[in-house]
């Protein structure tokens, strides 16, 4: 008897186990999703190149995840897509971990939108 509980008892366990160690890797992507996403836009803001500011976020983002840059005359903004875990790939697109963020440029007047004027000698 006790056999045939066991036999039961442990592929549940073992599916248990692997679901929450990729609910665990998937929150953390999602925390290094956000991270990479306001360290590119903050880079962006301050005037770096694209590929500067690039280089900045793909260090703190997960593995293969993707960009996508935005902006307007005033701000910018970055989308950062993860892969989902593969104990969660079932869940599909809303498993991925995706992290935004908006920054004001700092290289153009606020007020309206095009750069400061320069100081005359």
């Amino acid at each position: 008897m006790a056999t045939a509980e066991f036999a039961c008892a442990v592929p549940a366990l073992i599916v248990v186990v692997v679901l929450a160690l990729s609910a665990i890797t998937t929150v953390t992507d999602q925390v290094r999703c956000v991270d990479a996403a306001r360290a590119t836009a903050r880079a962006l803001a301050r005037g770096d190149s694209e590929a500067g500011a690039l280089l900045v976020g793909r260090r703190l983002a997960p593995a293969q995840a993707t960009f996508s840059l935005a902006g307007s005359g005033r701000e910018v903004s970055v989308v950062v897509r993860g892969r989902p875990s593969p104990g969660l790939g079932w869940l599909g697109s809303r498993a991925s971990p995706t992290g935004r963020a908006v920054a004001v440029r700092e290289d153009v007047d606020p007020v309206v939108g095009l750069p400061p004027p320069q100081a005359v000698p």
